[in-house]
């Protein structure tokens, strides 16, 4: 029979939302069209500080994004990126509905699509909740620190 561990839970959800926040910051970044993008759209928003505000989210999410995966300070990039997600579901896509698929119309070559409303947001807050719940798990930095300094 199989048997499983709290300590294995948190691994694949801390792996592909890590993998997912470093590939969504990366061009924000290291493309010149990305970040120049992410600029303007912030921008357009009203987000204060466009360029500066680009920076900080983009960093956040590559730096968060590989904390996750290494399992390092866990708690507090999550809460960090939880933010992040927060703004950007009602800076962005809340007013675009729940639904991820946001199909505006019909054209020649199929559906024309818009932004996404908040569900993938949503979906983000939950897994990183659950790991500021449960913790980072097997596998990961927090887990070695906390063998160091041993039972509390």
């Amino acid at each position: 029979m199989f048997r499983t561990s709290k300590q294995w839970a948190p691994v694949p959800l801390r792996l592909m939302l890590g993998a997912s926040f470093f590939y969504h910051g990366w061009p924000k970044l290291v493309s010149w069209e990305g970040h120049q993008g992410f600029v303007g759209m912030l921008g357009s928003l009203g987000v204060p500080a466009p360029g500066i505000t680009a920076w900080l989210v983009a960093l956040a999410e590559i730096v968060g994004g590989l904390a996750l995966i290494a399992g390092a300070f866990v708690a507090i990039v999550s809460v960090v990126l939880i933010v992040d997600m927060v703004v950007a579901m009602f800076m962005v896509h809340l007013p675009n509905g729940f639904n991820f698929v946001h199909i505006t119309g019909m054209g020649p070559q199929g559906p024309v699509f818009g932004m996404p409303g908040a569900e993938v947001n949503l979906l983000y807050i939950a897994g990183l909740l659950a790991l500021v719940i449960g913790g980072a798990g097997g596998w990961s930095v927090d887990a070695l620190l906390q063998d160091r300094k041993g039972p509390l």
